[in-house]
């Protein structure tokens, strides 16, 4: 951490974060490398406050030493004119995730894009990305077509249930890939474009245990297409299930989970995560919660 100490204290930020398995991971992670390492929520919801206090919750995380913080929804977009400095990728994407607080400054990050595109390095290597289709543009779903984008898609493909939404999302995305192809798209068309894709990417709601369900008809996917879904509770989706019974190569949303983590844990303590343990301990997480249920 500016660098190496022994010790790091790290927050994370937004409504109804009790539950996020980021703290624990970040906790495992520090107790492996030695490091005295607390990862403390900080939930706006059982604080009584909004969003917008984000900018004073910044200047007293500095005051009592913190390393930094993650922020979550609604605060992605708020935490901005609070920062000292932002990346160029978080400053493209109008979104910070995480807030390293160094020498007194406050700069943001944004590991969402950064997450998903070491995910799906490590989860899909060598997955052909010649087109692919994306269902959701929303918050996550920008951050997911701006890493598949850079990790050199080429026809990009957005659908959402809002046209408005999607189109202005193709339109500033290919604004930032002049190299790429990045069309909005309908429900509708799904048959035809999934016929053209080689893989297919889900940014939505649909499959979380509060909204069950698949994102399309499953009888689109064909064994050649390889899946990624972000929703990771929980791990095994319905999509997931679908497409790896069809032989589809599959990305689960844990690992984008994991990558977020894993480039948060560096951001804050100047030491490289083990993705792979990280991995194995948020299934563990993610399994006893299962069992608790």
């Amino acid at each position: 951490m500016s660098n190496q100490t022994e010790s790091c204290l790290v927050g994370l930020v937004g409504e109804g974060v009790m539950p996020s398995l980021t703290p624990p991971m970040h906790e495992r992670e520090g107790d492996v490398q030695g490091l005295r390492y607390l990862y403390r929520p900080i939930d706006l919801l059982e604080l009584g406050l909004h969003g917008e206090a984000v900018g004073g919750i910044l200047q007293s995380a500095r005051i009592l030493g913190f390393n930094g913080l993650n922020i979550t929804h609604p605060c992605k977009q708020l935490v901005l004119e609070h920062l000292d400095e932002i990346t160029p990728d978080a400053r493209r994407l109008g979104a910070v995730n995480t807030v390293l607080i160094r020498d007194g400054r406050f700069i943001g990050h944004n590991t969402d894009f950064s997450g998903f595109a070491s995910a799906l390095a490590s989860g899909l290597p060598g997955a052909a990305l010649d087109r692919v289709v994306q269902l959701g543009a929303g918050g996550a779903g920008s951050a997911v077509a701006y890493a598949l984008l850079t990790a050199g898609v080429r026809v990009l493909d957005l659908v959402d249930v809002d046209p408005m939404r999607a189109e202005a999302r193709a339109a500033e995305l290919a604004g930032f890939f002049p190299a790429s192809t990045v069309t909005a798209r309908t429900t509708a068309e799904l048959p035809q474009l999934m016929r053209a894709a080689d893989g297919l990417v889900h940014c939505t709601p649909v499959g979380m245990a509060a909204h069950p369900g698949v994102p399309l008809d499953l009888d689109l996917l064909e064994p050649r297409h390889w899946v990624a879904d972000i929703v990771y509770r929980p791990i095994d989706t319905e999509l997931v299930r679908a497409a790896r019974a069809k032989g589809c190569d599959v990305l689960d949303g844990g690992r984008m989970a994991v990558g977020q983590a894993a480039d948060a844990f560096r951001i804050f303590t100047g030491l490289d995560a083990d993705p792979d343990r990280m991995r194995s301990h948020f299934l563990e997480l993610v399994a006893a919660e299962e069992v608790a249920a």
